[in-house]
């Protein structure tokens, strides 16, 4: 059985490593409600960071809901994503979702993660990341 924990080694831990994906943010995938930020990294394994302010979400019991199914997901789902530096963000709505759908949500965010990061390390020009449909119809 593979090792799927959550161990501090795939968390951001400092405002640093935050700072650096907002800087150079090459990956940008959305989600209803999330939005996922970006950025290779050399470590071998993806690390999660999680903003929810209390502006998007405003209750404590609601932000951590989400944390927890965040965490879960990357969890479940760490050996499929490329080297990488996440940040999810929250927006506006997301506490209204419930917890199947912000599970779909993330799968369907990895997935298009996992593809985007393996279209870029083929030195292929595709459309930016920015676009949600890049790469969809084929």
């Amino acid at each position: 059985m593979s090792n799927q924990g959550y161990p501090r080694q795939l968390r951001l831990l400092t405002a640093g490593d935050y700072r650096r994906v907002f800087e150079t943010a090459a990956f940008k995938v959305h989600g209803k409600g999330l939005m996922a930020l970006a950025s290779p990294n050399e470590r071998g394994h993806p690390r999660l960071g999680l903003i929810f302010s209390k502006k998007n979400v405003r209750r404590a019991v609601d932000r951590n809901r989400l944390k927890r199914i965040v965490r879960e997901s990357i969890r479940l789902q760490q050996h499929r994503l490329p080297s990488v530096d996440i940040v999810v963000l929250a927006r506006r709505g997301v506490h209204e979702l419930d917890n199947a759908t912000v599970h779909r949500q993330l799968h369907g965010m990895w997935r298009r993660l996992e593809r985007e990061a393996r279209r870029s390390s083929h030195g292929t020009d595709s459309p930016s990341p920015e676009n949600g449909n890049a790469g969809r119809a084929r």
